[in-house]
């Protein structure tokens, strides 16, 4: 009964994304060709916006879409006169999630072991320099990191490429500019939270029968202090899977946000609403699949709706 009225509120939050970005795209004066009024003839602009359902009101536009997003038709794109929505999606999400696993993969991984490291550690050396570098982490943002990157490791030293894509050496830079911030991020959580487990009566328990202090962290430690940081990975999964629109844009990779942000300039309706729709779905399907994994982490823990 969860899963099913979870999977409908998931229809009808996407429904309702798409509604809002429907109106309020055609809110805004003018029109994808209204650049081309000088240039061509009337009747010209007439027959383009004809094909793309622009001359029908807009509960018509809407109806139609709406049509057609229930078969996952996303639409033809304005400005692109060779490939659809869907293709773009197609062929530019698996840049940005190559791009988004490797970055949730490095913030994961050494954000948790940093976070742990500062917890057992608390007020020492070691804590004072993990949490320095959190709080240089979180202060500078990727746009900035991205460029030093590419000036001591691309450029002055030579040890990795950029400005390209091909090879998985291209996804280093890029891949550890978005990281940074999250990474940092969630040494903080795992630190807060590592401390407050460790100071939970179970684990005093636990050092009094006399069990190893590897063992209690491992076993009780880690396990209770993952809940909170799984609620951050829910949105930062979705956020570094689609595609992050200024890191593709410095290091000229060929993912989603690159189709975004021209769509955002050309006033490409279709392009927008369905990288808008897209992004909300992965953001959704993480957000439950992180509701999932907390009955994983904690079987304690049970999934159900008010009232179940």
């Amino acid at each position: 009964m969860y899963i099913i009225k979870r999977l409908f509120t998931m229809l009808v939050t996407i429904w309702v994304i798409t509604t809002l970005t429907f109106i309020i795209m055609h809110s805004i004066p003018g029109d994808p060709f209204a650049s081309d009024a000088d240039v061509l003839p009337e009747e010209v602009l007439e027959n383009m916006r004809a094909k793309f359902n622009l001359d029908e009101p807009m509960p018509v536009q809407y109806a139609l879409y709406l049509k057609n997003l229930a078969t996952l038709d996303l639409g033809p794109s304005i400005q692109s006169k060779t490939r659809d929505v869907n293709t773009l999606i197609a062929d530019g999400f698996p840049a940005s999630a190559l791009l988004g696993i490797q970055s949730l993969v490095i913030a994961l991984v050494f954000g948790l072991i940093l976070g742990i490291i500062a917890a057992l550690n608390r007020n020492g050396i070691i804590d004072y320099a993990a949490m320095a570098f959190a709080i240089i982490g979180i202060s500078i943002p990727s746009f900035i990191l991205a460029p030093l990157l590419i000036k001591y490791f691309a450029v002055d030293w030579g040890l990795l490429p950029v400005a390209s894509w091909g090879t998985w050496l291209h996804t280093v830079l890029p891949s550890v500019a978005l990281a940074t911030a999250p990474l940092a991020i969630v040494a903080r959580f795992m630190r807060s939270s590592m401390l407050e487990v460790m100071n939970q009566n179970y684990i005093k328990t636990a050092d009094a029968k006399g069990l190893s202090t590897t063992g209690i962290v491992i076993k009780h430690g880690i396990r209770n202090a993952l809940i909170p940081v799984i609620s951050f990975i829910g949105p930062l999964a979705a956020f570094l899977l689609t595609g992050t629109f200024v890191i593709e844009k410095i290091f000229a990779i060929p993912g989603i946000g690159k189709y975004f942000v021209d769509s955002i300039f050309n006033r490409d309706y279709p392009v927008i609403l369905g990288t808008t729709i897209f992004f909300s779905a992965i953001l959704i399907i993480t957000l439950f699949l992180v509701d999932i994994s907390y009955r994983i982490v904690d079987p304690r823990i049970k999934l159900s709706s008010k009232g179940d």
